[in-house]
């Protein structure tokens, strides 16, 4: 497959959305782990930022959780189905490299390896600058990683088939090592069919970096942060964590 033949999921929101749910991904889960590192280091968090939100499935917890939450996220079509999720939360379009929202918080997180995305470690000190830039003094962060080099597993297969709001979808895909060996390249196939409108089939491309422990913890020193890696009961390799130390100045506005 040519890389530049690819049509991406994350424009295709409202599928993306029915497959996990179809999936029966445990948004709710992910985020009562990670809420509950930031209630043991932060017990007086009353704000919360959600970057990289994505449609917004976390958030709608977080949101019942604090008087103040807001999101960011990339790309436009995501934001949309995250408005309808989470009504009057306020959202945001940025990039996770150089956002400025102005204004900081009690917890922020990153969820589902986002943090992946990220090309190469200057990236990823940039991205962690940014996060931290958003979070109070004594404000925890979370991160939820993608794989790293000692953990992926190259030749994942994975399938799926769901049927959600009337919709057949069908995802299948293959996980290899990307030849420079810094990344994972999964390659995901969908077929989505409908009485109406018939089959349609498309294919998506994720290209993640393999960040290895001490690249994190690099990134986090970088950014004035000491990184703690929590192991969990959810799918994936584990949470990131950090508290930003009590009376550090920060050039972003308070929380109000």
């Amino acid at each position: 497959m040519n890389e530049t033949d690819v049509v991406g999921i994350y424009e295709r929101a409202d599928i993306y959305e029915a497959i996990y749910r179809g999936r029966g991904k445990d948004y709710q889960g992910e985020a009562k782990a990670a809420l509950a590192h930031v209630r043991s280091r932060t017990p007086q968090a009353r704000s919360l930022l959600d970057v990289a939100c994505g449609t917004g499935s976390h958030l709608k917890y977080f949101a019942e959780e604090f008087p103040r939450v807001e999101g960011v996220d990339l790309t436009e079509e995501m934001l949309v189905l995250a408005r309808a999720h989470v009504p009057g939360v306020p959202l945001h379009k940025g990039d996770l490299r150089d956002f400025d929202l102005g204004a900081t918080f009690d917890a922020v997180t990153c969820m589902f390896g986002s943090i992946g995305y990220l090309a190469d470690t200057g990236e990823l000190d940039r991205a962690l600058v940014r996060l931290a830039h958003h979070l109070n003094p004594g404000a925890t962060l979370v991160i939820e990683p993608w794989w790293s080099p000692d953990t992926f597993t190259p030749g994942h297969v994975g399938a799926d088939l769901v049927e959600v709001d009337g919709r057949t979808i069908s995802r299948v895909s293959h996980t290899t090592l990307h030849p420079d060996r810094s990344a994972s390249r999964m390659e995901v196939n969908y077929a989505v069919a409908e009485g109406e409108t018939g089959l349609r089939t498309f294919t998506d491309l994720h290209v993640m970096t393999l960040f290895s422990r001490e690249e994190y913890a690099a990134a986090f020193a970088g950014a004035g942060l000491t990184m703690e890696f929590a192991a969990w009961d959810q799918s994936g390799p584990g949470l990131l964590v950090a508290t930003r130390p009590a009376g550090t100045a920060g050039s972003a506005r308070g929380d109000r």
